[in-house]
């Protein structure tokens, strides 16, 4: 673990990350001492930390850092952390507070091969997502939604969430993608929700193979009806729903064909 470029696992307690979430995060996955899709991170962590008034770190300094953790975590996890930095107590910061960046290593996680051949079983959470305009598409590090609907999944590998006006927005740690009559559809995220790396390499995708693509509020009935389900983030990749509350699906044929795509890029930072 890296904190501030150093060496060790220990922030202050007056941490604005740790008190009140104020900050953002990337989860990346490494391969044989190389990051998958590091410049799409960035961009991203980049963006998040635009948008709450955070300075970012210089890609170059994260970079040289990323570069050393990789020579001694070939394979695995990293998850990148920028906060707001310390601040005294309240809620206002401080206008020239000093962010902290903090790297986090962990193994990667012992999915079942056939998941992402085969597909999920996937149940429909009872927590609701609230709506905020503000921070709607941003990887913020105040995640308790998600910690509470994931506290609801039981023998299943995901949970789908809607928000309080019903529309279905993602899964609990992924983004969804529905096909249905030659078309791809994602919900829309402006109002709640995390817009992630792979949701944008899907729509890359549908753009590149001239597949329709919609960006729209999706209702749960539309969801149970599609002809195709299947859900991404940056540690599975993609995963084809099976079978979600007593809808069972055995054709993932678009899901296949993203999939074979990136199977053929290259793996660089």
């Amino acid at each position: 673990m890296l904190v501030n470029g150093k060496h060790g696992n220990l922030i202050s307690i007056r941490d604005r990350g740790l008190l009140y979430g104020d900050g953002v995060f990337r989860t990346l996955r490494t391969n044989r001492g190389n990051v998958q899709h590091w410049a799409l991170h960035y961009q991203k962590l980049r963006h998040d930390c635009t948008a709450l008034g955070i300075t970012c770190p210089d890609a170059s300094l994260l970079s040289a850092e990323l570069n050393d953790l990789l020579k001694h975590h070939p394979n695995g996890v990293v998850k990148l952390i920028v906060t707001r930095g310390e601040g005294i107590r309240g809620y206002a910061h401080a206008a020239h507070a000093i962010p902290a960046h903090i790297w986090d290593v962990t193994p990667l996680p012992d999915y079942p091969v056939d998941w992402a051949t085969h597909g999920i079983r996937v149940q429909l959470c009872q927590l609701r997502l609230s709506q905020q305009p503000r921070l709607a598409g941003i990887k913020h590090l105040n995640r308790l939604e998600n910690v509470l609907a994931a506290a609801e999944l039981h023998d299943v590998a995901e949970g789908l969430l809607m928000d309080a006006d019903g529309n279905v927005i993602e899964g609990t740690r992924s983004n969804l993608f529905l096909v249905s009559h030659g078309e791809l559809i994602t919900p829309d995220l402006s109002r709640s929700g995390v817009a992630g790396v792979q949701r944008d390499r899907v729509m890359a995708w549908a753009v590149q193979h001239n597949m329709p693509i919609q960006i729209r509020d999706v209702r749960l009935d539309e969801v149970m009806q599609a002809d195709e389900l299947f859900v991404v983030n940056s540690i599975m990749g993609l995963w084809p729903i099976r079978e979600l509350e007593q809808r069972c699906w055995t054709s993932f044929s678009v899901a296949m064909q993203i999939r074979q795509a990136w199977a053929e890029e290259p793996t660089s930072i």
